[in-house]
C-alpha cells in the first residue's frame, strides 16, 4: 500500500490519496492529527507527504506521536518521502498555518543509528529514535533552489559550495526541502 497524505487536489496513481477535507475528492478523508491512524501496523510500503507535515503537530507531543504513527504503519524498509517549504523561505514564514519547521537535522533525531553515534561522542542531540522506540533513517535530503538561485547555478555563476553557503546564511535561497526517510524495523515472526 502507498499513501499520498495531505493530497489536496494532487492525486497520485497507485496511491491511496488521503486528505483532511473531502474538497479534493480524496480516496480517504483522514485527520492526521487524530491518532491512531486508520491503517494497520506494517501495512504501508511508501508514504508521500507533500506540503503537509509542516501543518501538523503544533504541540510537541502530538508531533512526536505523528512520527511514531509513520513508523507504526510502515513495513520494514518502507520509504517516507517528505516535501516541505524550506524553513528560511517566505513560503514557509508567511503561512500562519505552518506550525513547525521540518528540517533534515530535525528528522535525523528519529534515527537510532545516529542517536547511538551521538551518545558515543557525548553529543547532546535528543535521541528521539531511542526514547520513542522508533527508527526512521535519513536516506537523503535535497534542497531545491528558488528561481534566481537556480539560474545562477545553471549558468555556472556559482558552484554548489557557494550555493550551500548562501542557503545557510540567507533567506529565500532554497524554496523547498525534499527528505526521504526509511523505516527500520526488527523482523518478527508476525511478518
Amino acid at each position: 500500500m502507498k499513501l499520498n497524505l495531505g493530497c489536496g487536489h494532487d492525486h497520485k496513481d497507485g496511491y491511496i490519496n488521503v486528505d483532511v477535507s473531502d474538497l479534493g475528492n480524496p480516496d480517504q478523508v483522514v485527520d492526521l492529527e487524530v491518532l491512531p491512524w486508520p491503517w494497520e501496523d506494517n501495512a504501508v510500503d511508501e508514504i508521500l507527504i507533500k506540503h503537509t507535515l509542516e501543518h501538523l503537530g503544533q504541540a510537541t507531543k502530538l508531533y512526536l506521536d505523528i512520527m511514531c504513527e509513520f513508523w507504526r504503519i510502515c513495513q520494514d524498509g518502507a520509504l517516507i518521502k517528505i516535501i516541505v517549504p524550506h524553513h528560511r523561505h517566505d513560503h514557509f514564514l508567511n503561512d500562519p498555518t505552518h506550525v513547525r519547521a521540518i528540517t533534515p537535522g530535525g528528522l535525523e533525531l528519529f534515527s537510532q543509528k545516529k542517536n547511538l553515534e551521538w551518545i558515543e561522542k557525548g553529543m547532546g542531540n535528543s535521541p528521539l529514535g531511542l526514547s520513542l522506540g522508533i527508527d526512521l533513517e535519513l536516506v537523503s535530503a535535497t534542497f531545491v533552489p528558488d528561481h534566481p538561485w537556480r539560474g545562477r547555478l545553471e549558468r555556472g555563476e556559482m558552484d554548489n559550495q557557494q550555493f550551500a553557503e548562501a542557503a545557510q546564511n540567507l533567506n529565500n535561497v532554497v524554496v523547498e526541502t525534499h527528505v526521504v526517510l526509511k523505516a527500520n524495523k526488527p523482523v518478527t515472526s508476525e511478518r
